[in-house]
Protein backbone atom coordinates (compact mmCIF):
# COMPACT_ATOMS: atom_id res chain seq x y z
CA UNK A 1 0.00 0.00 0.00
CA UNK A 2 1.49 3.19 -1.36
CA UNK A 3 1.18 6.98 0.67
CA UNK A 4 -0.41 9.24 -1.41
CA UNK A 5 -0.63 11.96 0.35
CA UNK A 6 2.34 14.46 0.74
CA UNK A 7 5.35 13.47 3.04
CA UNK A 8 7.19 15.48 5.87
CA UNK A 9 9.47 12.88 6.83
CA UNK A 10 12.85 14.61 7.07
CA UNK A 11 16.19 13.07 6.55
CA UNK A 12 18.59 12.57 9.30
CA UNK A 13 21.43 13.50 6.95
CA UNK A 14 19.88 15.69 4.65
CA UNK A 15 23.11 16.84 2.76
CA UNK A 16 24.75 14.27 2.97
CA UNK A 17 22.00 12.00 1.45
CA UNK A 18 21.83 14.65 -0.81
CA UNK A 19 25.43 14.49 -1.87
CA UNK A 20 25.01 10.59 -2.38
CA UNK A 21 21.52 11.07 -4.51
CA UNK A 22 23.82 13.16 -6.71
CA UNK A 23 26.64 11.03 -6.99
CA UNK A 24 24.48 8.06 -7.88
CA UNK A 25 22.61 10.02 -10.87
CA UNK A 26 26.09 11.28 -12.32
CA UNK A 27 25.72 8.91 -15.40
CA UNK A 28 22.62 10.83 -16.02
CA UNK A 29 24.77 14.38 -16.06
CA UNK A 30 24.15 14.82 -19.55
CA UNK A 31 20.52 14.64 -19.15
CA UNK A 32 20.27 16.51 -16.44
CA UNK A 33 21.82 19.43 -18.30
CA UNK A 34 19.90 19.28 -21.21
CA UNK A 35 16.67 19.30 -18.92
CA UNK A 36 18.17 22.49 -17.13
CA UNK A 37 18.77 24.38 -20.28
CA UNK A 38 15.01 23.20 -21.46
CA UNK A 39 13.98 24.86 -17.77
CA UNK A 40 15.18 27.68 -18.55
CA UNK A 41 13.97 27.91 -21.90
CA UNK A 42 10.24 27.00 -21.40
CA UNK A 43 10.15 29.32 -18.44
CA UNK A 44 11.62 32.52 -19.67
CA UNK A 45 9.32 31.87 -22.61
CA UNK A 46 6.24 31.83 -20.42
CA UNK A 47 7.53 34.54 -18.31
CA UNK A 48 7.59 37.18 -21.63
CA UNK A 49 4.12 35.77 -22.56
CA UNK A 50 2.15 38.38 -19.85
CA UNK A 51 4.34 41.20 -20.97
CA UNK A 52 3.39 40.93 -24.82
CA UNK A 53 -0.26 40.72 -24.01
CA UNK A 54 -0.14 43.87 -21.71
CA UNK A 55 1.81 45.09 -24.67
CA UNK A 56 -1.23 43.89 -26.93
CA UNK A 57 -4.20 45.35 -24.29
CA UNK A 58 -1.94 48.78 -24.50
CA UNK A 59 -1.94 48.54 -28.10
CA UNK A 60 -5.51 48.15 -28.33
CA UNK A 61 -6.53 51.30 -25.43
CA UNK A 62 -4.91 53.84 -27.78
CA UNK A 63 -6.34 52.69 -30.79
CA UNK A 64 -9.42 52.66 -29.04
CA UNK A 65 -8.42 56.06 -27.79
CA UNK A 66 -7.38 57.30 -30.78
CA UNK A 67 -10.45 56.30 -32.56
CA UNK A 68 -13.13 58.16 -30.40
CA UNK A 69 -10.73 61.17 -30.56
CA UNK A 70 -10.35 61.09 -34.48
CA UNK A 71 -6.79 60.95 -33.77
CA UNK A 72 -6.01 57.69 -34.97
CA UNK A 73 -7.23 53.89 -34.57
CA UNK A 74 -6.74 50.14 -33.99
CA UNK A 75 -3.60 49.00 -35.46
CA UNK A 76 -5.44 45.41 -35.67
CA UNK A 77 -1.90 44.10 -38.24
CA UNK A 78 0.13 44.87 -34.76
CA UNK A 79 -2.20 43.17 -32.29
CA UNK A 80 -2.43 40.38 -34.56
CA UNK A 81 1.76 40.18 -34.76
CA UNK A 82 1.93 40.33 -31.39
CA UNK A 83 -0.53 37.83 -29.89
CA UNK A 84 0.64 35.62 -32.77
CA UNK A 85 4.53 36.08 -31.60
CA UNK A 86 2.93 35.57 -27.94
CA UNK A 87 1.00 31.78 -29.53
CA UNK A 88 4.38 31.01 -31.02
CA UNK A 89 6.19 31.52 -27.16
CA UNK A 90 3.79 29.45 -25.51
CA UNK A 91 3.66 26.18 -28.17
CA UNK A 92 7.82 26.50 -28.09
CA UNK A 93 7.44 26.84 -24.32
CA UNK A 94 5.51 23.44 -24.22
CA UNK A 95 7.60 21.65 -26.43
CA UNK A 96 10.51 22.69 -23.90
CA UNK A 97 8.12 21.30 -21.13
CA UNK A 98 7.45 18.42 -22.77
CA UNK A 99 10.63 17.18 -23.49
CA UNK A 100 12.05 18.43 -19.70
CA UNK A 101 8.92 16.28 -17.99
CA UNK A 102 9.82 12.94 -20.99
CA UNK A 103 13.25 13.33 -20.57
CA UNK A 104 13.11 13.46 -16.10
CA UNK A 105 10.74 10.60 -16.27
CA UNK A 106 12.75 8.51 -18.02
CA UNK A 107 15.90 9.28 -15.46
CA UNK A 108 13.49 8.79 -12.24
CA UNK A 109 12.46 5.51 -13.84
CA UNK A 110 16.23 3.68 -14.51
CA UNK A 111 17.32 5.00 -11.25
CA UNK A 112 13.94 3.16 -9.90
CA UNK A 113 14.91 0.23 -11.52
CA UNK A 114 18.35 0.33 -10.56
CA UNK A 115 18.07 0.50 -6.87
CA UNK A 116 15.14 -2.04 -7.24
CA UNK A 117 17.79 -4.43 -8.89
CA UNK A 118 20.46 -3.48 -6.44
CA UNK A 119 18.69 -3.75 -3.52
CA UNK A 120 17.86 -6.75 -4.32
CA UNK A 121 21.06 -7.92 -5.11
CA UNK A 122 21.51 -6.63 -1.51
CA UNK A 123 19.83 -8.91 0.22
CA UNK A 124 21.49 -11.68 -1.15
CA UNK A 125 24.94 -10.55 0.30
CA UNK A 126 23.43 -9.49 3.69
CA UNK A 127 24.65 -11.89 6.37
CA UNK A 128 21.58 -13.79 8.06
CA UNK A 129 21.94 -11.66 11.74
CA UNK A 130 20.94 -8.67 9.46
CA UNK A 131 17.26 -10.38 8.88
CA UNK A 132 17.18 -11.43 12.45
CA UNK A 133 16.91 -7.45 13.35
CA UNK A 134 14.56 -6.23 10.60
CA UNK A 135 11.54 -7.61 10.07
CA UNK A 136 10.17 -8.74 6.26
CA UNK A 137 7.89 -5.81 6.10
CA UNK A 138 10.67 -3.67 6.75
CA UNK A 139 12.79 -4.85 4.08
CA UNK A 140 10.05 -5.16 1.67
CA UNK A 141 8.70 -1.66 2.10
CA UNK A 142 12.39 -0.50 0.89
CA UNK A 143 11.71 -1.89 -2.20
CA UNK A 144 7.97 -0.72 -2.61
CA UNK A 145 7.48 2.21 -0.67
CA UNK A 146 10.79 3.84 -0.34
CA UNK A 147 11.85 3.15 -3.84
CA UNK A 148 8.39 4.61 -5.49
CA UNK A 149 8.89 7.60 -3.27
CA UNK A 150 12.16 8.52 -4.65
CA UNK A 151 10.72 8.12 -7.62
CA UNK A 152 7.71 9.86 -7.71
CA UNK A 153 9.52 12.57 -5.85
CA UNK A 154 12.39 12.99 -7.97
CA UNK A 155 10.03 13.00 -11.12
CA UNK A 156 7.97 15.91 -9.92
CA UNK A 157 9.69 17.60 -7.31
CA UNK A 158 13.00 17.78 -9.47
CA UNK A 159 11.39 19.69 -12.43
CA UNK A 160 9.09 21.89 -10.47
CA UNK A 161 12.00 23.41 -8.00
CA UNK A 162 13.70 24.00 -11.06
CA UNK A 163 11.36 25.72 -13.07
CA UNK A 164 9.61 27.58 -10.15
CA UNK A 165 13.04 29.04 -9.05
CA UNK A 166 13.55 30.38 -12.37
CA UNK A 167 10.07 31.60 -12.69
CA UNK A 168 10.36 33.23 -9.01
CA UNK A 169 13.73 35.44 -10.38
CA UNK A 170 12.18 35.79 -14.08
CA UNK A 171 8.94 37.57 -12.87
CA UNK A 172 10.66 39.66 -10.01
CA UNK A 173 13.09 41.24 -13.16
CA UNK A 174 10.17 41.75 -15.19
CA UNK A 175 8.03 43.56 -12.45
CA UNK A 176 10.76 45.86 -11.68
CA UNK A 177 11.03 46.48 -15.52
CA UNK A 178 7.29 47.88 -15.31
CA UNK A 179 7.28 49.63 -12.01
CA UNK A 180 9.67 49.75 -8.52
CA UNK A 181 7.32 50.92 -5.93
CA UNK A 182 4.73 48.51 -7.81
CA UNK A 183 7.05 45.85 -7.23
CA UNK A 184 7.87 46.53 -3.31
CA UNK A 185 4.03 46.50 -2.57
CA UNK A 186 4.13 42.95 -4.54
CA UNK A 187 6.89 41.62 -2.61
CA UNK A 188 5.30 42.97 1.16
CA UNK A 189 2.78 40.15 0.69
CA UNK A 190 5.16 38.20 0.49
CA UNK A 191 6.69 37.61 4.27
CA UNK A 192 2.63 37.70 5.41
CA UNK A 193 2.33 34.48 2.97
CA UNK A 194 5.72 32.56 4.14
CA UNK A 195 4.68 33.10 7.47
CA UNK A 196 0.99 31.22 7.07
CA UNK A 197 2.50 28.65 5.00
CA UNK A 198 4.90 28.24 7.66
CA UNK A 199 2.39 28.23 10.84
CA UNK A 200 0.23 25.67 8.55
CA UNK A 201 3.47 23.55 7.71
CA UNK A 202 4.64 23.44 11.17
CA UNK A 203 0.80 22.57 12.19
CA UNK A 204 0.42 19.55 10.05
CA UNK A 205 4.05 18.34 10.00
CA UNK A 206 3.02 16.34 12.77
CA UNK A 207 0.17 15.06 11.59
CA UNK A 208 1.93 13.59 8.68
CA UNK A 209 4.19 11.79 10.69
CA UNK A 210 1.62 10.19 12.80
CA UNK A 211 0.28 9.30 9.55
CA UNK A 212 3.31 7.74 8.39
CA UNK A 213 3.50 5.50 11.28
CA UNK A 214 0.04 4.57 11.71
CA UNK A 215 0.22 3.41 7.81
CA UNK A 216 3.66 1.40 8.38
CA UNK A 217 1.88 -0.08 11.48
CA UNK A 218 -2.01 -0.46 9.44
CA UNK A 219 0.52 -2.45 6.68
CA UNK A 220 1.70 -4.71 9.20
CA UNK A 221 -1.30 -5.82 10.85
CA UNK A 222 -3.07 -6.31 7.06
CA UNK A 223 0.22 -8.49 6.29
CA UNK A 224 -0.29 -10.48 9.71
CA UNK A 225 -3.80 -11.14 9.10
CA UNK A 226 -3.76 -12.40 5.95
CA UNK A 227 -1.01 -14.27 6.37
CA UNK A 228 -2.05 -16.40 9.44
CA UNK A 229 -5.96 -16.13 8.47
CA UNK A 230 -6.04 -19.87 8.85
CA UNK A 231 -4.48 -19.64 12.51
CA UNK A 232 -6.64 -16.65 13.30
CA UNK A 233 -9.50 -18.44 12.17
CA UNK A 234 -9.49 -21.82 14.50
CA UNK A 235 -8.58 -19.83 17.17
CA UNK A 236 -11.61 -17.76 17.11
CA UNK A 237 -9.34 -14.33 17.15
CA UNK A 238 -11.60 -13.30 14.00
CA UNK A 239 -12.97 -10.71 16.33
CA UNK A 240 -10.13 -9.51 18.15
CA UNK A 241 -8.26 -8.77 15.61
CA UNK A 242 -10.63 -6.87 13.71
CA UNK A 243 -10.42 -4.41 16.67
CA UNK A 244 -6.64 -4.65 16.54
CA UNK A 245 -7.31 -3.47 12.80
CA UNK A 246 -9.95 -1.03 13.90
CA UNK A 247 -7.94 0.51 15.81
CA UNK A 248 -5.26 1.31 14.11
CA UNK A 249 -7.46 2.56 11.24
CA UNK A 250 -9.18 4.95 13.46
CA UNK A 251 -5.52 6.60 14.30
CA UNK A 252 -4.60 6.65 10.81
CA UNK A 253 -7.70 8.25 9.94
CA UNK A 254 -7.43 10.82 12.41
CA UNK A 255 -3.74 11.21 11.26
CA UNK A 256 -5.09 11.32 7.54
CA UNK A 257 -7.82 13.54 8.44
CA UNK A 258 -5.78 16.13 10.28
CA UNK A 259 -2.60 16.30 7.93
CA UNK A 260 -5.48 16.41 4.86
CA UNK A 261 -7.59 19.26 6.28
CA UNK A 262 -4.34 21.32 7.27
CA UNK A 263 -2.43 21.12 3.91
CA UNK A 264 -5.80 22.01 2.48
CA UNK A 265 -6.19 25.22 4.20
CA UNK A 266 -3.06 26.15 2.38
CA UNK A 267 -4.32 27.52 -0.86
CA UNK A 268 -7.33 29.31 0.40
CA UNK A 269 -5.92 31.14 2.66
CA UNK A 270 -2.89 32.17 0.00
CA UNK A 271 -5.78 32.66 -2.49
CA UNK A 272 -7.06 34.93 -0.18
CA UNK A 273 -4.05 36.95 0.52
CA UNK A 274 -3.16 36.98 -2.99
CA UNK A 275 -6.33 38.57 -3.82
CA UNK A 276 -6.32 41.79 -1.01
CA UNK A 277 -2.65 42.01 -2.74
CA UNK A 278 -4.19 42.28 -6.77
CA UNK A 279 -6.65 44.85 -4.93
CA UNK A 280 -4.00 46.94 -3.66
CA UNK A 281 -1.87 46.82 -6.73
CA UNK A 282 -4.93 47.86 -8.94
CA UNK A 283 -5.63 51.36 -7.25
CA UNK A 284 -1.91 52.15 -6.61
CA UNK A 285 -1.70 50.95 -10.94
CA UNK A 286 -4.72 53.13 -11.56
CA UNK A 287 -3.36 55.99 -9.88
CA UNK A 288 -0.32 55.62 -11.79
CA UNK A 289 -2.09 55.39 -14.94
CA UNK A 290 -3.98 58.37 -14.66
CA UNK A 291 -0.59 59.82 -13.94
CA UNK A 292 0.95 58.47 -16.89
CA UNK A 293 3.44 56.88 -15.32
CA UNK A 294 2.27 53.34 -16.93
CA UNK A 295 0.20 52.20 -19.04
CA UNK A 296 -3.63 50.26 -18.59
CA UNK A 297 -1.35 46.95 -20.30
CA UNK A 298 1.48 47.34 -17.64
CA UNK A 299 -0.85 47.17 -15.41
CA UNK A 300 -2.77 44.30 -16.85
CA UNK A 301 0.86 42.44 -16.75
CA UNK A 302 1.90 43.42 -13.33
CA UNK A 303 -1.57 41.85 -12.02
CA UNK A 304 -0.60 38.63 -13.89
CA UNK A 305 3.11 38.62 -12.62
CA UNK A 306 1.85 39.40 -9.18
CA UNK A 307 -0.56 35.97 -9.07
CA UNK A 308 1.83 34.13 -11.01
CA UNK A 309 5.15 35.49 -7.96
CA UNK A 310 3.38 33.90 -5.24
CA UNK A 311 2.04 30.64 -7.26
CA UNK A 312 5.43 29.37 -7.76
CA UNK A 313 6.69 30.46 -3.63
CA UNK A 314 3.62 28.20 -2.77
CA UNK A 315 4.79 25.38 -4.82
CA UNK A 316 8.36 25.91 -4.02
CA UNK A 317 6.84 25.25 -0.22
CA UNK A 318 5.19 22.29 -0.94
CA UNK A 319 8.22 20.84 -3.16
CA UNK A 320 10.24 21.44 -0.30
CA UNK A 321 7.88 19.28 2.04
CA UNK A 322 8.13 16.18 -1.15
CA UNK A 323 11.89 16.68 -1.10
CA UNK A 324 11.72 15.74 2.66
CA UNK A 325 10.34 12.79 2.07
CA UNK A 326 11.87 11.85 -1.07
CA UNK A 327 15.15 12.00 0.76
CA UNK A 328 14.09 10.70 4.19
CA UNK A 329 13.20 7.53 1.86
CA UNK A 330 16.87 7.66 -0.03
CA UNK A 331 18.41 7.64 3.16
CA UNK A 332 16.94 4.62 4.30
CA UNK A 333 17.84 2.94 1.07
CA UNK A 334 21.47 4.32 1.25
CA UNK A 335 21.56 2.81 4.75
CA UNK A 336 20.64 -0.39 3.20
CA UNK A 337 22.96 -0.52 0.74
CA UNK A 338 25.92 0.62 2.98
CA UNK A 339 24.76 -2.01 5.33
CA UNK A 340 28.20 -4.72 6.30
CA UNK A 341 28.22 -7.61 3.95
CA UNK A 342 29.68 -10.92 4.24
CA UNK A 343 33.22 -10.68 4.36
CA UNK A 344 34.32 -11.72 0.61
CA UNK A 345 37.13 -14.18 1.64
CA UNK A 346 39.94 -16.11 -0.96
CA UNK A 347 37.96 -19.31 -1.52
CA UNK A 348 38.95 -22.26 -3.26
CA UNK A 349 37.09 -24.22 -5.94
CA UNK A 350 36.28 -27.88 -5.26
CA UNK A 351 35.13 -30.84 -7.44
CA UNK A 352 31.81 -31.76 -6.16
CA UNK A 353 31.90 -35.15 -7.48
CA UNK A 354 35.46 -35.51 -4.84
CA UNK A 355 33.58 -34.60 -1.72
CA UNK A 356 32.72 -37.59 0.23
CA UNK A 357 30.29 -35.47 2.93
CA UNK A 358 32.79 -36.23 5.81
CA UNK A 359 31.73 -33.24 8.81
CA UNK A 360 33.54 -32.34 11.93
CA UNK A 361 32.37 -30.03 14.00
CA UNK A 362 35.17 -28.76 16.57
CA UNK A 363 35.22 -26.50 19.85
CA UNK A 364 31.93 -24.75 18.11
CA UNK A 365 31.01 -21.66 19.37
CA UNK A 366 28.45 -19.47 18.84
CA UNK A 367 25.66 -16.88 19.86
CA UNK A 368 23.08 -14.27 19.01
CA UNK A 369 24.33 -10.80 19.84
CA UNK A 370 26.51 -12.27 22.63
CA UNK A 371 23.72 -14.42 23.95
CA UNK A 372 25.50 -17.77 23.77
CA UNK A 373 23.87 -20.90 22.76
CA UNK A 374 26.29 -22.99 21.22
CA UNK A 375 28.99 -23.11 24.24
CA UNK A 376 31.03 -25.79 22.87
CA UNK A 377 29.56 -28.34 20.58
CA UNK A 378 32.14 -31.30 19.11
CA UNK A 379 30.89 -33.94 16.82
CA UNK A 380 32.68 -36.50 13.80
CA UNK A 381 30.12 -37.99 11.35
CA UNK A 382 31.65 -39.90 8.58
CA UNK A 383 30.56 -39.68 5.27
CA UNK A 384 27.75 -41.30 4.45
CA UNK A 385 26.27 -41.41 8.11
CA UNK A 386 22.82 -40.38 9.22
CA UNK A 387 22.86 -38.30 12.11
CA UNK A 388 19.64 -37.08 14.06
CA UNK A 389 19.98 -33.90 16.56
CA UNK A 390 17.59 -33.97 19.16
CA UNK A 391 16.50 -32.45 22.19
CA UNK A 392 14.44 -30.36 24.07
CA UNK A 393 13.39 -26.53 22.18
CA UNK A 394 15.77 -24.19 22.62
CA UNK A 395 18.46 -27.11 22.95
CA UNK A 396 20.09 -25.61 19.26
CA UNK A 397 19.23 -28.18 17.32
CA UNK A 398 18.65 -25.87 14.35
CA UNK A 399 21.16 -23.33 14.88
CA UNK A 400 23.67 -26.44 14.41
CA UNK A 401 22.81 -26.54 10.96
CA UNK A 402 22.11 -23.57 10.64
CA UNK A 403 26.38 -23.21 11.33
CA UNK A 404 26.57 -25.75 8.84
CA UNK A 405 24.92 -24.00 6.08
CA UNK A 406 27.07 -20.80 6.75
CA UNK A 407 23.93 -18.89 7.75
CA UNK A 408 26.20 -17.28 10.20
CA UNK A 409 29.91 -17.20 11.49
CA UNK A 410 31.34 -18.86 14.37
CA UNK A 411 32.07 -17.00 17.82
CA UNK A 412 34.81 -19.32 17.83
CA UNK A 413 36.10 -23.31 16.48
CA UNK A 414 35.94 -24.19 12.96
CA UNK A 415 33.82 -26.68 10.77
CA UNK A 416 35.12 -28.80 8.47
CA UNK A 417 33.70 -30.91 4.98
CA UNK A 418 36.06 -33.78 4.44
CA UNK A 419 38.90 -31.97 6.51
CA UNK A 420 38.69 -28.28 4.51
CA UNK A 421 37.11 -25.25 7.07
CA UNK A 422 33.58 -24.44 5.81
CA UNK A 423 34.63 -20.88 5.04
CA UNK A 424 37.56 -21.46 2.09
CA UNK A 425 35.03 -23.39 -0.24
CA UNK A 426 33.73 -21.15 -3.00
CA UNK A 427 29.73 -20.11 -2.58
CA UNK A 428 28.50 -22.43 -5.49
CA UNK A 429 30.34 -25.30 -4.83
CA UNK A 430 29.26 -25.47 -0.79
CA UNK A 431 25.36 -24.73 -1.67
CA UNK A 432 25.16 -27.04 -4.47
CA UNK A 433 26.48 -30.07 -1.45
CA UNK A 434 23.14 -29.21 0.19
CA UNK A 435 19.16 -30.58 -0.48
CA UNK A 436 16.73 -29.57 2.69
CA UNK A 437 13.40 -30.48 3.23
CA UNK A 438 12.44 -28.27 6.02
CA UNK A 439 9.24 -28.55 8.33
CA UNK A 440 7.84 -25.55 6.58
CA UNK A 441 6.92 -26.44 2.95
CA UNK A 442 7.78 -23.24 0.36
CA UNK A 443 6.35 -23.38 -3.27
CA UNK A 444 6.01 -20.64 -5.65
CA UNK A 445 4.34 -19.33 -8.72
CA UNK A 446 4.73 -21.74 -11.53
CA UNK A 447 3.80 -25.08 -12.52
CA UNK A 448 4.49 -28.53 -10.39
CA UNK A 449 7.09 -29.12 -13.03
CA UNK A 450 8.79 -25.81 -12.12
CA UNK A 451 8.44 -26.16 -8.46
CA UNK A 452 10.44 -29.69 -8.40
CA UNK A 453 12.91 -28.58 -10.62
CA UNK A 454 13.85 -26.06 -8.52
CA UNK A 455 15.91 -28.59 -7.40
CA UNK A 456 18.72 -28.84 -10.46
CA UNK A 457 17.20 -26.11 -13.30
CA UNK A 458 19.02 -27.99 -16.16
CA UNK A 459 16.58 -31.18 -15.82
CA UNK A 460 14.78 -33.20 -18.17
CA UNK A 461 11.46 -33.41 -17.83
CA UNK A 462 11.74 -37.17 -17.23
CA UNK A 463 14.02 -36.59 -14.25
CA UNK A 464 11.75 -34.31 -12.50
CA UNK A 465 9.29 -37.14 -12.99
CA UNK A 466 11.76 -39.95 -11.90
CA UNK A 467 12.34 -37.73 -8.84
CA UNK A 468 8.45 -37.30 -8.17
CA UNK A 469 8.22 -41.13 -8.23
CA UNK A 470 10.98 -41.34 -5.87
CA UNK A 471 8.96 -39.35 -3.05
CA UNK A 472 6.01 -40.95 -3.94
CA UNK A 473 4.58 -38.11 -5.38
CA UNK A 474 4.49 -38.77 -9.07
CA UNK A 475 0.32 -40.52 -8.47
CA UNK A 476 -1.36 -37.77 -6.61
CA UNK A 477 0.21 -35.19 -9.39
CA UNK A 478 -1.29 -37.05 -12.13
CA UNK A 479 -4.65 -36.35 -10.44
CA UNK A 480 -4.34 -32.92 -11.08
CA UNK A 481 -6.31 -31.03 -13.26
CA UNK A 482 -2.73 -30.29 -15.75
CA UNK A 483 -0.78 -32.95 -13.80
CA UNK A 484 2.73 -31.83 -13.75
CA UNK A 485 1.62 -28.05 -15.69
CA UNK A 486 -0.50 -27.32 -13.21
CA UNK A 487 -0.10 -23.86 -11.91
CA UNK A 488 0.50 -23.31 -8.36
CA UNK A 489 1.44 -20.19 -5.94
CA UNK A 490 3.04 -19.80 -2.92
CA UNK A 491 -0.79 -19.16 -1.28
CA UNK A 492 -2.42 -22.30 -2.83
CA UNK A 493 -5.01 -24.17 -1.55
CA UNK A 494 -5.54 -26.67 -4.06
CA UNK A 495 -3.09 -29.52 -2.70
CA UNK A 496 -3.09 -30.33 0.61
CA UNK A 497 0.27 -28.97 2.67
CA UNK A 498 1.06 -32.82 2.97
CA UNK A 499 0.93 -32.82 -0.79
CA UNK A 500 3.17 -29.81 -0.74
CA UNK A 501 5.97 -31.43 1.45
CA UNK A 502 5.99 -34.59 -0.98
CA UNK A 503 6.81 -32.15 -4.07
CA UNK A 504 9.49 -30.34 -1.50
CA UNK A 505 10.80 -33.82 -1.30
CA UNK A 506 10.94 -34.55 -4.89
CA UNK A 507 12.56 -31.02 -5.16
CA UNK A 508 15.54 -32.50 -2.75
CA UNK A 509 15.72 -36.02 -4.60
CA UNK A 510 16.66 -34.22 -7.51
CA UNK A 511 19.14 -31.91 -6.27
CA UNK A 512 21.10 -34.99 -5.74
CA UNK A 513 23.05 -33.66 -3.33
CA UNK A 514 26.25 -35.27 -0.75
CA UNK A 515 24.79 -33.26 2.37
CA UNK A 516 21.00 -33.65 3.48
CA UNK A 517 19.02 -31.73 5.97
CA UNK A 518 16.00 -32.98 6.99
CA UNK A 519 14.10 -30.96 9.45
CA UNK A 520 11.02 -32.96 10.54
CA UNK A 521 10.22 -33.76 7.08
CA UNK A 522 7.34 -35.86 7.55
CA UNK A 523 5.63 -33.47 10.20
CA UNK A 524 3.11 -32.41 7.36
CA UNK A 525 1.96 -35.45 6.00
CA UNK A 526 -0.49 -38.69 7.42
CA UNK A 527 0.68 -41.51 9.03
CA UNK A 528 -0.09 -43.74 5.93
CA UNK A 529 1.99 -41.10 3.70
CA UNK A 530 4.57 -40.84 6.39
CA UNK A 531 5.40 -44.81 5.48
CA UNK A 532 5.73 -44.40 1.99
CA UNK A 533 7.65 -40.99 2.34
CA UNK A 534 10.48 -42.76 5.20
CA UNK A 535 10.89 -45.32 2.95
CA UNK A 536 11.80 -42.90 -0.43
CA UNK A 537 13.66 -41.07 2.44
CA UNK A 538 15.93 -44.07 3.45
CA UNK A 539 16.48 -44.68 0.40
CA UNK A 540 17.81 -41.37 -0.66
CA UNK A 541 19.95 -41.04 2.37
CA UNK A 542 21.83 -44.08 1.53
CA UNK A 543 25.47 -43.03 0.46
CA UNK A 544 24.60 -39.41 1.67
CA UNK A 545 25.63 -37.67 4.92
CA UNK A 546 22.38 -36.60 6.36
CA UNK A 547 21.71 -34.69 9.29
CA UNK A 548 18.11 -34.97 10.75
CA UNK A 549 16.17 -33.13 13.28
CA UNK A 550 13.97 -34.48 14.79
CA UNK A 551 10.98 -33.96 17.04
CA UNK A 552 9.59 -37.36 16.97
CA UNK A 553 12.07 -39.93 18.22
CA UNK A 554 10.54 -42.52 16.95
CA UNK A 555 11.16 -41.39 13.29
CA UNK A 556 15.03 -41.57 13.84
CA UNK A 557 15.50 -45.23 15.37
CA UNK A 558 17.15 -46.30 12.33
CA UNK A 559 20.22 -43.05 12.96
CA UNK A 560 23.30 -43.98 12.70
CA UNK A 561 24.58 -41.56 15.66
CA UNK A 562 22.07 -39.34 17.72
CA UNK A 563 23.23 -36.62 19.22
CA UNK A 564 21.24 -35.35 21.84
CA UNK A 565 21.54 -31.63 23.08
CA UNK A 566 20.56 -29.66 25.87
CA UNK A 567 21.15 -25.72 26.58
CA UNK A 568 23.35 -25.56 23.21
CA UNK A 569 25.64 -29.09 24.46
CA UNK A 570 26.02 -32.35 23.24
CA UNK A 571 25.45 -34.47 26.93
CA UNK A 572 24.61 -37.91 25.17
CA UNK A 573 25.76 -39.76 22.03
CA UNK A 574 24.91 -43.08 20.67
CA UNK A 575 22.54 -45.00 18.33
CA UNK A 576 19.05 -45.40 19.67
CA UNK A 577 19.91 -48.80 21.75
CA UNK A 578 22.51 -47.66 23.20
CA UNK A 579 21.25 -44.54 24.68
CA UNK A 580 18.38 -46.12 25.39
CA UNK A 581 20.66 -48.47 27.80
CA UNK A 582 21.75 -45.85 29.20
CA UNK A 583 18.58 -44.83 30.86
CA UNK A 584 19.46 -41.02 30.76
CA UNK A 585 18.59 -37.82 29.37
CA UNK A 586 17.45 -39.46 26.02
CA UNK A 587 15.98 -42.37 27.61
CA UNK A 588 13.59 -39.63 29.49
CA UNK A 589 13.02 -37.77 25.96
CA UNK A 590 11.98 -41.20 24.10
CA UNK A 591 9.79 -42.40 27.28
CA UNK A 592 8.07 -39.26 27.44
CA UNK A 593 6.78 -38.94 24.13
CA UNK A 594 4.21 -42.27 24.51
CA UNK A 595 3.19 -41.86 27.94
CA UNK A 596 -0.31 -41.79 28.20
Amino acid sequence: MKNRGPKLEKAKDFKGTTKKLIKYMSEYKLSLIIIFIFAILSTVFTIIGPKILGNAITELSNGFIGKITNTGGINFNKIETMLLGLLILYIISAIFTYIQGFIMTGISQKTTYKLRKEISEKVNRLPMSYFDKKTNGETLSLVTNDVDTLSQNMDQSITQLLTNAITVIGILFMMLSIDGVMTLIALAIVPVSVLLMGTIVGLSQKHFKNQQKYLADINGTIEEMYSGHNIITSFNATEQMMKKFDKKNENLYEAAWKSGFLSGLMHPIMAFIGNLGYVLISIIGGYFAIQGRITIGNIQSFITYTKNFTQPISQIAQISNMLQGMMAAAERIFEFLEEPEEKKEKKEKVDINKIKGQVEFKNVKFGYDENIIIKNFNAKIKAGQKIAIVGPTGAGKTTIVKLLMRFYKLNAGEILVDGKNINVIDDNTYKNLFGMVLQDTWVFSGTVMENIRYGKLDATDEEVKKAAISAHAHHFIKTLPDGYNMELNEDTNNISGGQKQLLTIARAILSNPKILILDEATSSVDTRTEVLIQKAMDELMKGRTSFIIAHRLSTIKNADLILVMKDGDIIETGNHEELMKKNGFYTNLYNSQFEE
